[in-house]
């Protein structure tokens, strides 16, 4: 392989992660938002919210690839397949992982270990550590130092928390 195609590799395989890591940060947010809801509801049961969580995930995911093979016709004039489609597959694959996290907690919470409201908040606050880890990981990469990496992932925090204070306040 030639240095350019090398090269050219390197940032397709970048734009790649790029794209799902973005797809991660948004499956992370709307989990959070899930979640608190479910905590909130006084109606909800380990199995109702099993079943919520697994609906939103697996929805979220239906609708990307939906939209990633839509933009495909639009601008290809054809479905993705082969390559194409084992990257939509790829990049869209953490809106299915997002799930995992609250349905191990919920789990924990049906063999007694936590109750249900206290497992759904774990699984909002395990999602905004998640998303201070992230933020602290790209500060980081950006070279700005400790202080910045901090900031970083401070504000990326504070996205998860207030879309947890919004959902809470709205009673939903």
């Amino acid at each position: 392989m030639t240095d350019h195609a090398a090269d050219a590799a390197d940032a397709v395989d970048t734009e790649m992660a790029a794209a799902q890591l973005k797809e991660r940060l948004y499956a992370t947010i709307t989990m959070i938002s899930v979640v608190i809801g479910l905590a909130g509801s006084s109606h909800v049961t380990v199995l109702g919210a099993a079943a919520t969580i697994a609906t939103a995930s697996v929805g979220l995911w239906l609708a990307a690839l939906v939209a990633d093979q839509q933009a495909h016709r639009v601008t290809h004039g054809a479905l993705a397949r082969g390559r194409e489609l084992r990257a939509m597959l790829y990049v869209s694959s953490p809106l299915l992982l997002s799930a995992v996290g609250p349905l191990v907690l919920l789990g924990v919470s049906a063999l007694g270990a936590m109750g249900l409201e206290t497992a759904l908040l774990v699984a909002a606050g395990v999602n905004v550590a998640t998303l201070f880890a992230w933020g602290c990981y790209g500060g980081i990469r950006m070279g700005g130092g400790t202080a910045f990496a901090l900031l970083a992932g401070g504000i990326d925090a504070a996205i998860g928390t207030a879309v947890a204070v919004v959902k809470a306040a709205a009673g939903h």
